[in-house]
């Protein structure tokens, strides 16, 4: 087991123009720093084409680094081929051997190492119950269930018993509910093996629930590393904020207005005024404009005797554990969460409230996040 460096990280792909207009710059990726420390375990993520793949296989030697270094443990890999770095590697694609079974399939790797017969059966039997795989090492290939394939998959990566496991996407083939599934193997399994792991996932519930830290990206650039809490609870910009979540944050322009010497937030053609917390008063003046953020959660419908605004419910979802209504501020859509399990239809007049101590203030101009003065 060992840690992980990227300094000063930058990946160009020459004559790839489709690539420049989706990066949006000349870089897929773009001045990464980053430390994971040994046993962490940290998740990659944001949208397609954002860079986290590429971020992978260049930790992995299967991309050259145009710039940088990669450190594992304290070794420098950038010229390394992939076998001498002794990573464990798990993608999207199974790529399983159709002749092999699943004893082959997972001792595949320690035989062409030419590792002893004796010690690459103790391996696989060890490993086998660890990927609730033991049942089926004499299955085929074709024989395979998509959750089966995957913990084949791992296994493979794993019993290589390796500084750094990298997984690319490992869930995307399976449903829903085979998703759920596996990702609660691999939190056991990870749990158990104690083994240094980067994951890469466009899921943002994947990161949450399984990373103790996420690399938010976006456009090749790591817009904020953290703690699930920490990027969730303190998004460093409006992309962070709108990305974590689901549903995401409300994130809505406002120009700021000061009456009787307390601000509020205001909204064009909307009656809405929420206040605007103290720990602000610092950074906003009479007209001053930007974008309040906050949560669906911290939106709230206001009991008897209620002053929040009245406000009229354009959408309404049941969703069994949760409803989601959905009220119109100006042209803007504001979404809240209500345990309430009054059953609402829209144009059913509620009084809005908000707890305006969980709002967040983002720039326009750039998206990024307006503090409070220390």
């Amino acid at each position: 087991m060992a840690g992980l460096t990227l300094k000063n990280v930058f990946k160009r792909y020459e004559n790839s123009g489709k690539k420049k207009n989706r990066q949006q710059n000349d870089y897929a990726v773009k001045d990464l720093n980053l430390v994971c420390e040994q046993g962490e375990f940290v998740a990659f993520l944001g949208p397609s084409g954002c860079g986290k793949t590429t971020t992978l296989r260049m930790i992995a030697g299967l991309e050259d680094i145009t710039k940088g270094e990669i450190y594992i443990g304290d070794r420098l890999v950038n010229h390394l081929h992939p076998k001498d770095r002794n990573i464990g590697l798990a993608f999207e694609d199974y790529a399983m051997y159709p002749p092999l079974d699943v004893y082959g399939n997972v001792a595949f790797n320690l035989r062409a190492k030419g590792v002893d017969k004796g010690e690459i059966d103790r391996r696989v039997r060890e490993i086998a119950p660890l990927m609730q795989i033991d049942d089926i090492l004499d299955k085929m290939p074709v024989k395979l269930s998509g959750g089966q394939k995957q913990r084949v998959n791992i296994a493979r990566a794993i019993i290589r018993e390796p500084e750094l496991l990298l997984m690319d996407e490992p869930l995307s083939h399976l449903d829903g509910k085979a998703r759920q599934s596996m990702r609660v193997e691999i939190k056991r399994l990870i749990n158990k093996i104690k083994c240094t792991t980067v994951y890469v996932t466009h899921d943002q519930l994947e990161a949450m629930s399984l990373a103790d830290k996420i690399a938010i990206i976006n456009f090749g650039v790591l817009q904020q590393f953290g703690t699930p809490a920490e990027v969730y609870d303190d998004p460093v910009n409006e992309f962070v904020a709108s990305f974590i979540g689901e549903p995401p944050m409300n994130i809505l322009e406002t120009t700021i207005i000061k009456e009787d010497g307390t601000f509020f937030f205001t909204f064009a053609n909307s009656n809405l005024k929420i206040a605007v917390p103290g720990r602000y008063y610092g950074v906003v003046s009479d007209g001053f404009r930007c974008k309040m953020g906050v949560r669906p959660m911290d939106v709230l419908v206001g009991g008897d005797g209620s002053k929040g605004t009245p406000e009229e419910i354009a959408t309404f979802e049941n969703l069994g554990d949760e409803r989601r209504i959905g009220i119109r501020v100006g042209d803007m859509l504001l979404m809240l969460i209500t345990e309430d399990e009054k059953r609402y239809r829209s144009g059913d007049i509620i009084k809005l409230e908000v707890r305006e101590e969980k709002t967040h203030l983002f720039d326009i101009e750039t998206g990024n996040r307006i503090r409070e003065l220390a």
